[in-house]
């Protein structure tokens, strides 16, 4: 691990004054990806700035009837919050599949955007890989790649997203807030993590410096069928194979509004919003649902060990669609009164 200094601040002005005057510095608050990262040599910030005392740690009532999440708020609090659980019950349903309990009691919620691959090549520094070290090439690519990405590659990097709660955020429309030096400026989740192309070692388009103050929930229809479907190796503490978040609106039998968005499969949460457009109208059936899955699946490329994946997807989407329209409301409430004294 390479010598870093260390500050703690307790106002915005001092945090982003921090960030801006120490070379390589990172923020850190719950540490559960950053520090794992600067054990193996992976991330070497030369400033750490603790943010932990900031004031952008509550949940709160937005002007437009949605809900602001600061930043801070650990992703267990943010799971367990009566009206996270209430209006935006599947975002509540993604984070309790991540991780485990103890992170999540940790993690906070500008962090899980933050998070970054668990690619086993990108972890081992002995091995090639362009996002560690720009222009090394992606030793996955024809390497043992069975957790890696079907859709949005390149030839420069295969590796996913590991986020769950990111999924249900892009199927939420979720919008990011930022602070920087300038001023205070926001960017939809579908834009803020990018796919590899020729910088996958470039996360994300936040820049240098800029800190994440909240994440911002519109107001939403989409709380009564709803599903976040998980397929990993282990039923706990793994990242997803193929994860889908799914939210219906129905109406007089047919579809008024559909969100899907997929995990586990491309370098960031994935979402097809022209396929989406395809099922508003009709009605919730399966024969509809399949077409969908093609659709969302119809540029996938597998690789010598993660070609199943593909069709592990579309039955996913197809079974979270049909669990989603079967959902009797309110699950969320007993999901609530039973977690809230066993989340332990």
């Amino acid at each position: 691990m390479n010598r870093f200094t260390y500050t703690r601040t307790h106002s915005l002005d001092e945090t982003l004054s921090e960030a801006s005057a120490n070379g390589h510095s990172k923020f850190i608050a719950g540490g559960t990806n950053l520090i794992d990262l600067m054990r193996v040599n992976i991330e070497r910030p030369d400033h750490l700035v603790d943010i932990n005392h900031l004031e952008i740690n509550s949940i709160e009532e937005t002007e437009n009837g949605g809900l602001l999440l600061g930043a801070l708020v650990k992703n267990a609090d943010t799971a367990y919050n009566e009206k996270v659980q209430r209006r935006y019950p599947l975002l509540a349903k993604a984070i309790l599949a991540g991780a485990s309990p103890q992170l999540r009691n940790m993690a906070t919620n500008g962090g899980n955007l933050l998070q970054r691959t668990r690619c086993y090549y990108f972890y081992d520094t002995a091995t090639a890989c362009s996002k560690r070290d720009p222009g090394t090439g992606c030793g996955a690519l024809h390497g043992y790649n069975r957790i890696h990405a079907i859709l949005g590659a390149s030839d420069h990097c295969i590796a996913t997203h590991p986020s769950d709660m990111c999924v249900a955020l892009t199927a939420l429309d979720a919008t990011i807030h930022i602070l920087n030096r300038d001023g205070k400026r926001s960017m939809p989740i579908k834009n803020f993590h990018r796919l590899p192309g020729d910088t996958p070692h470039v996360d994300t388009n936040l820049k240098q410096g800029e800190l994440i103050t909240g994440i911002e929930l519109p107001p939403s229809n989409l709380m009564q069928h709803y599903q976040y479907i998980k397929i990993r190796d282990r039923r706990s503490y793994a990242f997803a194979l193929v994860s889908v978040a799914v939210a219906l609106e129905l109406d007089a039998g047919v579809i008024k509004d559909v969100r899907i968005a997929l995990g586990g499969v491309a370098h960031k949460p994935w979402r097809d919003e022209a396929a989406e457009n395809l099922l508003k109208g009709k009605p919730p059936v399966e024969r509809n649902f399949r077409e969908t899955a093609e659709i969302m699946l119809q540029d996938a490329k597998g690789l010598q060990y993660n070609h199943f994946k593909i069709e592990l997807a579309k039955r996913a989407i197809v079974r979270a669609l049909s669990e989603a329209r079967d959902l009797t409301p309110p699950e969320y409430l007993h999901c609530y009164t039973y977690n809230r004294h066993h989340q332990l």
